[in-house]
């Protein structure tokens, strides 16, 4: 059987050796979710958390199973503590299982030069306004389908007055870019950085990630930074990250995969 753990922290130990914010933000109950075999002694778990779902401990097909049932979106990134689980997330996936490159990005907190990042927040094109995400933009990033992930995992904006922030340009009143928290734990946040495709390539996602950093940095916050590309690593870089290392996670879209 599998259980949705009312005290996640049973399940710390299974992932111990994870460095992933999304993880902690399970594990500390302040979003997401955790399942395993045993509400005591988990030798299995799951953390679900958004479009992800990390898996640890003894390889178990029914959590997978399990996984797949519960989730309501129909797209999730499932990544798998080892082989044994890449094996199972691919006998219950098949083909509508993608393996794909994801690349961590060390955390080390003291890493920032303020002085530069600030520097960068004063490179704004002309027409451009830099500025938080308040009340009125969260609801409007909430039903905007590109930029919805900035915000799409908190209840409300109380929520995300509490645990999160983000910072984003306008265009004419309307975001075309910013940097803000998927999602939170205690201590800080995972920065989830997106450009409105008809406004890149003009530096304005640099520009939100260093104002986003440096609010978090006042907050005394660390922003989590998990790149889906290399793009995206190279503008970590430019940001004061380093790079750690790439690892392996299938995207599935649960609408076409049927259940083997």
């Amino acid at each position: 059987m599998v259980f949705e753990l009312t005290q996640p922290q049973k399940a710390a130990a299974l992932f111990e050796d994870w460095q992933e914010s999304l993880i902690w933000s399970c594990l500390q109950g302040v979003m997401g979710r955790i399942c395993a075999d045993s509400r005591e002694t988990p030798a299995s778990a799951a953390a679900l958390l958004g479009d992800f779902c990390f898996f640890a401990g003894k390889p178990d097909r029914e959590m997978v199973m399990y996984v797949r049932t519960v989730c309501r979106q129909d797209f999730i990134i499932l990544v798998p503590e080892d082989r044994g689980w890449a094996e199972i997330i691919e006998s219950c996936c098949g083909k509508h299982a993608k393996k794909v490159l994801r690349y961590a990005i060390k955390k080390e907190p003291h890493v920032f030069d303020r002085e530069k990042l600030q520097a960068m927040t004063g490179r704004l094109p002309q027409g451009y306004v830099l500025t938080m995400i308040d009340q009125r933009l969260f609801w409007h990033c909430r039903e905007t389908a590109w930029c919805r992930d900035w915000v799409s995992q908190y209840e409300d904006y109380q929520s995300f007055q509490r645990y999160g922030l983000g910072a984003v340009i306008l265009k004419d009143g309307e975001p075309v870019s910013g940097a803000s928290s998927y999602s939170s734990y205690l201590g800080g946040i995972e920065v989830e950085i997106d450009t409105r495709e008809d406004h890149r390539r003009k530096g304005l996602a640099g520009i939100c990630g260093a104002k986003l950093i440096l609010e978090c940095l006042k907050r005394g916050w660390y922003p989590s930074w998990d790149a889906q590309n290399l793009w995206s690593v190279a503008l970590a870089e430019k940001l004061g990250y380093h790079f750690d290392h790439e690892y392996e996670a299938y995207e599935v879209n649960l609408r076409e995969a049927p259940v083997l």
